[in-house]
């Protein structure tokens, strides 16, 4: 039977379901729309498009090493009960583990994929979850790091999840070195490994702010300049991983610590939940009301 555009507009009406989901939905029933939003409930689809517009700014981040291949993902939730829960931690695990293996380009290309290569696609999976635990639940980002047999990965979750944090070093199979790096980017949260990778407007611009500094400071011109490199460093320390004292050795810098064991850090990343997100202006007490009144 064919499908007209009509049709799915009125399951999606219904539904509530994505216009793609209520497009298969009637191709798989045959244009029947009761079987079809049947398809749509038995996937988990139309409940949870009625989730779609909740903030979910909670959630975790999870890593994983699998030989020579690593990601970090994260994933988010609308309350940090929900964290706790099997199912949950469950989906964590299939979800990198379907990553590690096959390596998408970007999180769409990610959910129109078959789950392990087989069966449902991880869209689907994802709502199927949402129906069972009754939250918005939304792989928000992933980043994969792949490294060589004579390197390491580290990975850190701090607060069951709260921070994530993976490292990549070259040179080593020293893990423990790996972890503590790891540790070490998500306490302090550099953005750059080194000050090679920080952009050159990026620079000229925080020199032009230091400059202006100096000069309302009243310090003489010629002096300035001098000045400026100096803060600069400050700069560089604040931002570059390599240029900050490593936190389990304040005395030393990152990179001679590491470089002294033979390594040197080629990447790492630093997921903290929810950061950049529209965060609910709930709290706890409001939250517990609302449950109770329903």
């Amino acid at each position: 039977m064919a499908i007209t555009a009509k049709m799915v507009k009125e399951l999606r009406e219904q539904t509530g379901a994505g216009m793609m989901d209520c497009k298969k939905a009637l191709q798989e029933t045959d244009g029947d729309m009761e079987k079809a939003i049947d398809f749509l409930r038995e996937k988990g689809m139309s409940k949870a498009a009625k989730k779609a517009d909740r903030i979910a700014a909670e959630g975790a981040a999870y890593a994983l090493v699998d030989n020579n291949t690593a990601v970090l993902i994260e994933v988010n939730c609308e309350t940090d009960f929900v964290v706790k829960n099997e199912q949950f931690q469950q989906l964590l695990s299939e979800l990198a583990k379907h990553i590690a293996k096959e390596e998408p380009g970007t999180v769409e290309e990610a959910l129109q994929q078959q789950l392990h290569g087989e069966g449902d696609t991880l869209e689907v999976y994802i709502n199927s979850v949402i129906s069972k635990i009754g939250e918005k639940i939304s792989l928000r980002r992933f980043q994969l790091l792949n490294k060589t047999d004579n390197d390491v990965f580290g990975s850190y979750l701090h607060m069951g999840g709260r921070i994530g944090a993976l490292t990549l070093l070259e040179g080593t199979q020293d893990a423990q070195l790996a972890k503590d790096i790891a540790m070490h980017a998500a306490a302090v949260n550099p953005r750059y490994v080194s000050r090679d990778e920080v952009a050159q407007d990026e620079v000229e611009r925080e020199r032009e702010v230091l400059t202006t500094q100096a000069l309302n400071e009243g310090k003489p011109e010629k002096i300035v300049e001098k000045m400026v490199e100096g803060r600069l460093g400050k700069f560089f320390e604040e931002i570059c991983l390599l240029e900050q004292n490593f936190v389990k050795d304040p005395d030393q810098k990152v990179k001679k610590y590491v470089s002294d064991k033979g390594a040197s850090v080629k990447a790492f990343v630093r997921y903290e939940v929810g950061e950049g997100m529209e965060k609910r202006e709930e709290n706890f007490a409001d939250e517990v009301m609302s449950q109770i009144k329903k």
